[in-house]
């Protein structure tokens, strides 16, 4: 076989013209290599050309800071190596490569190449493309990006961030049955060296746990008889994780549960303890020790102060690597803390509320999808009432809004410009109401119905009575079941309404000039992810309220494949996180508010490569809800 045949059988050269092959055929060197070698180092070979694979192999890897392999991969004949390194990474070698023994490959010089890639447009999309497309995983796209941190390494990242329970090594759990007494219980605690006890009845089912501050509070304080069953003392509201969760994911469950101990599963079946204290000494240098710092505020100024720390906080967090998702998750972390410090102050200073009511949040950070860009976004639930306490019960909320949201105005958190928070007498009323305005909303499914159910769709519990959010979330399982064709129809639309911003046959970014500065609204390129997966969580009665956890349970659904879920979630959180970089910098070192606004003049070749394949699979997702909800291509 010529060369040139060769070229024309094999992706980007099959993209030439016949007679640019021809010609191209003429400049290959032939390279063999007669033992296994390391021809490239990544970020220190100077690539002089590219190499495209006649027979053999070649193997491609990152090195870690302990220069550990990663990301291996084989590569075969008709592989082209070397045009992502020249032309988005200042020509050094992105990868490390060993040519495998009995290589051989045709070498085309640098020169050569550039000018293909100059001449044909398609050949050097392909080579930008195809990278795009691998930025998009996260771990490839660290080693590409190389995080201006990066003294603190990958693995250092992984241990705080990405590191499983169970290498943890959570520890035995030491039992006691329900039906003896409490000194026998002391005892066990005593003999085991542990300061909690799981209780369990004969039949050894679990039901609930004591600790020794408990015995201290319940039993000596009060003086009550250590001859008392310990079932009589114990907590029976006790949380389980399963051992493949992440550490984080455990520490958070804590904190926003205000438990000090959590029973960890495998299979359904409990494997060992985990307490608090031993979770937050592994991770001391963590930011989520912070979260326990803001609990411990005592006024509204310390907590203005602990969340105009949070930029920083986020800046480090990025610097390293840490997922965007992870981020959102300890922004909202920290801002479900003030606002629950926030709410006991003001119940402290107005005394207790005259029913049961729920604190909810909505929108973004209802998605737990907070930016350093945010405002209020709230309302409350309450409990119905009989006629002649309904209007103490509405005046008493109504002041404790006004309070609340005054309050978190003063931290940073602004009041909402479109009036959706408790502070708005229409975003504060009791179940009933609540359940007619869904209903109401869902009957309508007029575009701006459509919008406040959308809004309120995306409500999670933050303070109060639990039960009353999930009589609400029962309400709306219940109604979704029935037809709603209309209401989804208008989501859809709704859903449709933002495009991505990319010019004609997908070349370039479309930007609006803004000052001297082109560029693109960041928050408006997102919002059709979150409005296509709101809808299909909505058709398929998916009660999660983030995002990246609508996706996990629509791809456990089989309405997302595998690959769909990962071309999502990718795009979805390495757009998070280049917002919440561009406004960590503006709080931080421009010292201005901060906004959505990207200058595409400050992004890297790479950055704008992935961008443009990102828009690419959102476009590609609208074309599907297009067909799927309006049966119509072309919207």
């Amino acid at each position: 076989m010529t060369r040139a045949q060769f070229l024309k059988q094999h992706i980007p050269f099959s993209l030439l013209p016949l007679d640019v092959i021809e010609g191209v055929s003429d400049l290959l060197i032939e390279v063999t290599y007669s033992k296994d070698t390391m021809i490239y180092q990544q970020e220190i070979t100077k690539m002089k050309g590219v190499d495209v694979i006649v027979q053999g192999s070649y193997e491609s890897f990152f090195y870690d800071s302990d220069q550990n392999k990663r990301m291996s991969e084989v590569h075969g004949p008709g592989f082209c190596y070397g045009g992502v390194s020249i032309l988005l990474n200042r020509k050094r070698s992105l990868r490390n490569v060993i040519a495998k023994k009995g290589t051989t490959v045709y070498f085309l010089p640098r020169k050569d190449f550039r000018g293909l890639c100059q001449a044909y447009e398609n050949f050097f999309h392909y080579f930008t493309g195809e990278f795009g497309k691998r930025m998009l995983n996260e771990e490839f796209a660290h080693f590409a990006k190389k995080p201006t941190s990066f003294e603190e390494s990958y693995i250092a990242s992984e241990q705080l961030y990405s590191r499983r329970i169970v290498s943890v090594g959570p520890r035995e759990i030491a039992y006691c049955y329900a039906d003896e007494p409490v000194h026998v219980a002391a005892r066990a605690m005593a003999a085991n060296k542990t300061s909690c006890l799981v209780i369990k009845d004969r039949e050894e089912k679990v039901m609930g746990y004591v600790t020794d501050i408990i015995l201290r509070d319940k039993v000596i304080g009060e003086q009550a008889s250590t001859d008392a069953p310990v079932s009589s003392f114990m907590d029976p509201n006790y949380l389980t994780i399963d051992s493949r969760a992440f550490v984080y994911e455990a520490i958070l469950l804590m904190f926003s549960s205000k438990k000090k101990y959590l029973l960890v599963e495998e299979n359904g079946v409990l494997k060992g303890m985990l307490s608090r204290n031993k979770l937050l000494s592994e991770q001391a240098q963590s930011p989520l020790v912070y979260i326990q710092s803001v609990k411990l505020a005592n006024n509204t100024d310390e907590l203005k102060n602990k969340w105009e720390q949070v930029p920083q906080m986020i800046t480090q967090l990025l610097g390293r690597g840490v997922n965007a998702e992870i981020v959102n998750q300890i922004i909202t972390s920290v801002a479900d803390t003030i606002a629950q410090k926030v709410i006991e102050g003001v119940i402290e200073e107005i005394g207790e509320p005259p029913a049961k009511f729920v604190f909810m949040v909505l929108g973004s950070e209802g998605r737990k999808e907070q930016t350093l860009k945010t405002d209020q976004d709230n309302a409350i639930i309450y409990e119905d009432k009989a006629n002649e306490h309904r209007e103490e019960v509405r005046e008493y909320f109504l002041r404790f809004a006004d309070m609340v949201s005054e309050r978190l105005d003063y931290i940073g958190f602004i009041f909402c410009s479109g009036g959706f928070m408790a502070k708005n007498p229409a975003w504060t009323h009791s179940l009933s109401h609540w359940k007619r305005n869904y209903d109401a909303w869902m009957k309508d499914s007029l575009p701006e119905t459509v919008i406040k159910f959308s809004t309120f769709f995306d409500c999670r519990y933050i303070f109060g009575e639990m039960s009353i959010m999930e009589e609400l979330w029962d309400f709306l399982d219940e109604r979704l079941q029935q037809p709603m064709e209309k209401l989804f129809f208008h989501m859809a639309k709704n859903a449709l309404q933002y495009q991505p911003p990319l010019t004609a046959f997908f070349k370039n970014i479309r930007t609006i000039t803004v000052g001297r500065q082109e560029v693109f609204d960041i928050k408006k390129a997102m919002t059709p992810i979150v409005d296509l997966v709101r809808v299909y969580a909505l058709k398929h009665r998916v009660f999660k309220v983030n995002t990246g956890e609508r996706l996990k349970a629509l791809r456990d659904k089989q309405v997302f494949s595998e690959a769909e879920y990962e071309e999502l979630n990718q795009s979805y959180y390495y757009l998070m996180s280049m917002r919440l970089k561009k406004q960590a910098i503006q709080i931080i070192q421009d010292n201005v508010e901060p906004d959505n606004y990207i200058d595409l003049s400050t992004l890297t070749k790479i950055e704008q490569v992935t961008l443009r394949e990102i828009f690419k699979t959102i476009e590609g997702f609208q074309t599907r809800i297009r067909l799927e909800y309006t049966g119509n291509i072309f919207g």
